[in-house]
């Protein structure tokens, strides 16, 4: 099988398209290399400028070498073979965004670092317990989530429970699964 692309391969491809500089540029799209990308390495911390960073559709397995990225506001890590949210506390302050869908997440520790946090899109990943879902009530700014394709959705959503629970859970949603929340909905349900 063909090598992995490193992080400094794809850099410097997409340079020579974009004919930015990456150390200057705030949006940078490394998705879909091929060979794949396995692992985010030291290169990462050149994109200081960077606000937007898309790493999907590689084989990445572990997020990691975020340190340089001080203005980093939206992180696409879908359709890799991620497992886990640790590696993000370097950029806790700043993320507002994280779209990690079709990965392999069962648990939700390390989530918690992310103060800033609106959106997560997280779907088809492999949450089934509400003990770990609860851990996103840990984020003060998490307004829009996407969690369908997880097993704890698929199973209350099948017992036409899921909107109910996951809002009672997360009391500042906006929007889950794509669907506006209504929080006196949610307190109506509890009153019956």
């Amino acid at each position: 099988m063909a090598k992995a692309t490193t992080i400094k391969e794809a850099l410097a491809k997409w340079e020579e398209k974009s004919g930015e500089k990456a150390s200057e540029a705030t949006a940078i799209k490394l998705y879909g290399q091929y060979p794949p990308i396995e692992k985010m390495d030291a290169s990462l911390s050149t994109l200081t400028n960077c606000e937007k960073l898309s790493l999907s559709t590689n084989c990445i397995e572990k997020i990691t070498n975020l340190n340089g990225l001080k203005n980093l506001k939206i992180l696409s890590l879908a359709r890799n073979n991620i497992k886990a949210f640790t590696g993000l506390e370097a950029v806790g302050d700043t993320l507002e965004e994280l779209w990690i869908s079709y990965n392999l997440i069962e648990k939700l520790k390390g989530i918690h670092c992310l103060k800033n946090l609106k959106v997560l899109y997280m779907s088809n990943n492999l949450v089934k317990d509400w003990g770990e879902f609860v851990k996103l009530a840990d984020l003060p700014c998490l307004v829009d989530l996407v969690f369908v394709g997880n097993p704890l959705e698929e199973k209350h959503s099948a017992e036409g429970t899921w909107m109910n629970e996951a809002c009672k859970r997360l009391r500042n949603l906006k929007k889950l699964d794509g669907t506006p929340v209504i929080q006196e909905e949610v307190e109506d349900a509890e009153g019956d």
